[in-house]
């Protein structure tokens, strides 16, 4: 019988997180271990088909051939073996269920010790429009702990190494009978390195890593925006001597920008016009990310008029094909400091408006006849 979708098997979608997924595998496996359903075939064929989904889509090198070439990415016997057995709490049993539950909290993984990773490390990047616009490359300087390079991280002094840890044996876990469950945690004495240093490096002091500051070079894409993060692979944090490095995520953050705001792809401005070039009409230069621009503005514009200047916004991060639009808003701005001369103009001018009724102002007069309209209401 063919094998289901791994995803349906969890009941989860293609863009789950690593937090949802573990969460949506403790509940199934709980619910179909053998241990709670006895003697139930089907339970415990359920549990198997539970476990090897999660032992696929919880790596993520796994999950990503998964994800490309489905169930044929582990022909031969790659996945078949992530179910496990049922002869005991190292085997399937309820010991390594809780095994798997507690791991984060206690250093284990179901009686498996897992290598390592140093911490992941964020940094803020504050942008210029411009810069987040058309891509750029910038300088950083990250503060974190590396490998202690007298040592190569070891924590021992040069010319000695460190010795196995005689709690654990080298294990780097110790199993801890917790009631009816037995749980494994990482090794008090040896913090689950499995080693223990017994002539320090005097650099180090045994630790292994050191503070340093990081010089890199960040390449920015085109197109990026508030909140987005890109991800430097092994640029995190060390975990010392026999782990790996985290990872470092670049935050992006933009700056008020004197003239444009930003909506996803789309930027957007507010140009000031005079009610002359309003009403008669006439050509605007506006800016873009460009250079300059020519917008037309038909007589009798209202204020407020949004008019749309294609592919003059951003390009799309993830699509480089597509660019999105500039949308300049034109707001009349209201003229200060008059003259007497300019003040007699502009009352002459009014009333030849309102002689001309609503044929110069019909938004005007339509309102006034619903104001009329209201207060008739009112008073009936």
């Amino acid at each position: 019988m063919a094998k289901r979708d791994y995803y349906e098997v969890l009941g989860v979608s293609k863009s789950v997180n690593e937090a949802d997924l573990k969460k949506a595998y403790r509940r199934l496996a709980m619910k179909h271990h053998p241990d709670r359903n006895p003697d139930d075939a089907e339970a415990e064929s359920r549990f198997k088909e539970v476990k090897e989904a999660y032992a696929i889509l919880s790596d993520a090198e796994k999950r990503a051939a998964y994800d490309q070439f489905g169930h044929a990415a582990f022909e031969g016997g790659m996945g078949g073996g992530a179910g496990g057995g049922f002869g005991g709490a190292g085997a399937g049993g309820f010991g390594d269920i809780f095994g798997d539950m507690f791991g984060d909290i206690f250093g284990g993984g179901g009686g498996r010790q897992r290598q390592r990773r140093g911490a992941d490390l964020r940094y803020n990047l504050e942008l210029s429009l411009e810069d987040a616009v058309r891509g750029t490359e910038v300088n950083i300087t990250v503060p974190r702990m590396s490998n202690c390079k007298t040592c190569s991280g070891s924590g021992a002094k040069p010319g000695s190494s460190p010795k196995q840890c005689g709690t654990c044996h080298g294990q780097g876990q110790v199993r801890i009978q917790q009631g009816f469950f037995s749980v494994q945690q990482a090794c008090p004495q040896c913090q689950g390195k499995g080693t223990v240093v017994s002539d320090p490096c005097v650099d180090c002091h045994g630790q292994g890593r050191v503070k340093e500051n990081k010089k890199l070079s960040v390449k920015i894409p085109a197109g990026v925006d508030e909140g987005d993060q890109i991800r430097l692979s092994g640029e995190g944090e060390s975990a010392g001597s026999g782990g790996v490095n985290g990872d470092l995520y670049v935050s992006v953050s933009l700056k008020k920008h004197e003239i444009f705001t930003r909506e996803g792809v789309d930027l957007h401005c507010t140009v000031p016009i005079s009610y002359a070039t309003l009403a008669l009409g006439g050509e605007l230069e506006v800016p873009t990310l460009e250079g300059r621009a020519k917008l037309k503005v038909p007589a009798g514009t209202q204020s407020g008029k949004l008019f749309r200047l294609r592919g003059k916004g951003v390009k799309n991060v993830r699509n480089a094909g597509f660019v999105g639009d500039l949308y300049c808003e034109v707001v009349v701005e209201t003229p200060v400091n008059l003259t007497k001369r300019q003040k007699e103009l502009l009352q002459e001018f009014e009333e030849t408006i309102h002689a001309g009724g609503s044929k110069h102002s019909p938004k005007e007069n339509s309102w006034a006849d619903k104001i009329k309209s209201f207060f008739d209401d009112l008073v009936t």
